[in-house]
């Protein structure tokens, strides 16, 4: 159906792994009547779990986008995008890129299990994008369920603001409406009376206005129209004031057809949704930008998913915030001179491309063949929106690493091809070559991220590998000030070398790179030398002093040195800063840092000892450990990179193949002394002291 902006809807189903967000997403669509039959995990077929290694698996690895138009009586209809987010932390990528492609994210709650890691992760990441969350608690007639228990941990975790807009009833084979019915005391929901929460949500909607609460106080709630309270609801729903909970099952279809009607009615469209971050300008210039949902506006889109089709070749998967992208004409990639024809505009249904003319802003479209896109591209149809980004996504930083290579000779150019696409699709998952040990690292948030890239190499690409583990990220830095001092002098019978440098070295607060500070007075050091004194400094920052790895957080401060009339060249005071440097670094207590990452253990309660000794020996810092539903267990703990070498195959061991974990980079901080000693003395460098 043709639709307007006002009735765009897009929502994200997000939460805990095996929530039943896969099976909500079918059944929606089925409700909605864009598919005939609800696939099933089991069965395979699925829209939005299409991708060969996903159906093996049972479960999402990427985000999946379909659309619904949807009629809520006849006076109200939508065209719902909606987005199947993974749960598995793993694949927080795809799932925190597309969640800030929405308005909404629906928090999918198993009945079953309750409030579950997941489900705290994708609440905090929706309230943090400034995202209308709501909650759905699903299989509310599956065996074990209790939605009164898993209403009452809603609001002991999330708040007095998490309030239900339905209710099930007669054994869950029906839901009941408690926030638009004004007849609420007849009912009984099998959660109580419905007038009990039909004045609770009242209440709590009419008090985020003060002139809907001065209606309410005055008249009653026959005293407030329609629009009053739809208005007064999206603002409660903006501000984070209410959170509200809808109940289903997607297997009997009960509550299914209710969500759509809450979507519809109540869920903001982008004009009524909290404005989009952009900023125009880099770094201190930057400045907040606000686009309007106007479709006569020049063009602003965001690219927040690539796929490379093996049909269709790039996809670039934008959603519309200001502007009409058409077919045939021109749009800006970023700030780039030159613009591409949109040959072809596609609407996604799961692995579908439907080819449309064009889309409006609130739409979620895809253009193909475009080499220049790449994730969080802004697109533009005029130079007024150059320098133009939306905020960046706070991706975790990927830890878990190996070092790969092709298997056979010949394949290293193809390695490289393939390994840049899947990059391009997860911001989560980095290709790094390694200059020390000169060796190619794919890095991930945990094994299991990175078992399911090596299979999208052998069956997207045909690229066989090998890999190891690769070498620990370990820094060098300083514990103390000190002076450095040293005289290149050197005479071969011509024109001979001269350059002398003293400077001093400060410690930074980690994190703080590295400063070079020109003190010199009277001109005892040329300004012209001065670039080269921090040439050799930085010689030493990247090749390391004590351990081989690059040096962090030190201010070098050069206050002194001398200079030759005919025998100063630039070369000599490379290697006086160079070697000063080093004097200092010996003097300032050196050390050795160790990359710590966060870790998260899932695994059944069962085995919470195994795990826990376990860290014990890996110089790991236990945080805590929850409780997440289902019989499992979630221990949090802060360990040195280097100890987890190994540590997915002793985790499968330990729990018989049940326990997963992922991994997050913390910070960095001093080795023991043993291991600085041990590392020091590996060392061999690869250039000999001149």
């Amino acid at each position: 159906m043709p639709y307007s902006t006002q009735q765009v809807r897009n929502v994200a189903l997000a939460g805990h792994p095996g929530a039943g967000k896969t099976t909500l997403f079918e059944a929606l669509l089925h409700a909605g009547g864009t598919v005939q039959t609800a696939g099933t995990v089991e069965r395979g077929n699925t829209v939005s779990d299409f991708d060969p290694i996903e159906k093996q698996r049972g479960h999402s690895i990427d985000a999946a986008i379909a659309g619904i138009d949807y009629r809520a009586g006849a006076d109200r209809s939508a065209h719902i995008n909606l987005i199947d987010l993974p749960g598995y932390p793993e694949f927080r990528g795809p799932a925190l890129s597309a969640l800030g492609a929405v308005e909404t994210a629906a928090i999918v709650v198993d009945a079953t299990g309750g409030v579950e890691y997941g489900t705290r992760r994708m609440m905090e990441r929706a309230k943090e994008r400034g995202l209308c969350r709501a909650i759905v608690v699903s299989r509310i007639d599956a065996e074990g369920a209790d939605p009164g228990r898993v209403l009452d941990q809603l609001r002991d975790a999330f708040g007095p603001e998490v309030l239900p807009l339905n209710l099930p009833a007669d054994g869950a084979t029906r839901v009941v409406d408690c926030f638009a019915s004004a007849d609420g005391d007849a009912r009984v929901s099998d959660l109580g009376p419905v007038a009990d929460w039909h004045r609770r949500i009242l209440d709590q909607v009419v008090e985020i206005n003060e002139t809907v609460m001065d209606h309410y106080l005055d008249l009653g709630e026959e005293g407030l129209s329609g629009q009053e309270l739809h208005d007064a609801f999206e603002q409660c729903l903006r501000e984070g004031h209410l959170v509200p909970v809808c109940f289903v099952s997607a297997r009997t279809g009960v509550g299914v057809k209710a969500l759509l009607d809450v979507a519809t009615r109540l869920f903001p469209h982008p004009g009524e949704a909290n404005p989009p971050p952009f900023v125009k300008g880099a770094g201190a210039d930057a400045r907040p930008i606000t686009t309007t949902p106007d479709p006569s506006a020049h063009v602003v889109a965001d690219v927040f998913r690539i796929v490379h089709d093996p049909f269709v070749g790039k996809l670039g998967v934008f959603r519309v915030y200001q502007g009409t992208v058409r077919r045939d004409t021109q749009l800006f990639v970023d700030d780039g001179r030159k613009p591409f024809k949109v040959g072809h505009l596609f609407r996604l249904h799961g692995k579908e491309h439907v080819e449309v003319d064009q889309a409006i802003p609130g739409d979620i479209a895809a253009v193909a063949k475009v080499d220049e896109l790449h994730f969080d591209a802004v697109l533009h149809d005029s130079h007024d929106e150059d320098q133009i980004r939306l905020a960046p996504v706070a991706f975790p930083k990927p830890m878990f690493g190996l070092a790969i290579e092709a298997g056979s000779k010949g394949q290293e150019q193809k390695l490289a091809n393939a390994l840049h696409k899947l990059a391009e699709e997860d911001p989560c998952f980095h290709v790094e070559h390694e200059d020390e040990t000169n060796e190619t690292v794919i890095r991930g948030l945990s094994d299991l991220h990175l078992r399911i890239q090596l299979e999208r190499l052998k069956d997207r690409f045909a690229v066989e590998v090998t890999t190891r583990p690769p070498r620990i990220a370990y820094r060098e830095t300083i514990g103390a000030k000190a002076e450095g001092h040293h005289r290149h002098k050197k005479q071969t019978g011509g024109a001979g070398q001269f350059g002398e440098v003293f400077l001093r070295v400060e410690p930074l607060p980690r994190g703080g790179g590295f400063e070079f500070v020109d003190e010199v007075k009277g001109g005892v050091i040329p300004g012209q030398f001065l670039p080269a004194v921090e040439k050799g400094v930085r010689q030493v920052l990247a090749s390391g002093a004590i351990a081989g790895y690059p040096i962090q957080d030190v201010r070098v401060i050069v206050y002194d040195g001398k200079h030759h009339p005919v025998d100063s060249k630039e070369v000599a005071f490379v290697a006086a800063g160079r070697k000063a440097f080093l004097d200092a670094i010996g003097k300032a207590r050196p050390q050795v840092l160790e990359p710590i990452v966060d870790l998260e253990v899932n695994a059944p309660e069962a085995h919470m000892g195994d795990i826990s000794g376990g860290l014990a020996g890996k110089r790991a810092r236990i945080n805590g450990t929850d409780a997440t539903g289902n019989g499992e267990i979630a221990v949090t703990a802060q360990v040195p990179l280097s100890e987890l070498e190994g540590y997915a195959a002793e985790l499968k061991s330990a729990t018989a193949g049940r326990g997963r974990y992922a991994l997050e980079f913390s910070h960095y901080e001093p080795v023991p002394p043993q291991v600085q000693q041990a590392l020091a003395a590996a060392w061999r460098p690869r250039h000999e002291e001149d």
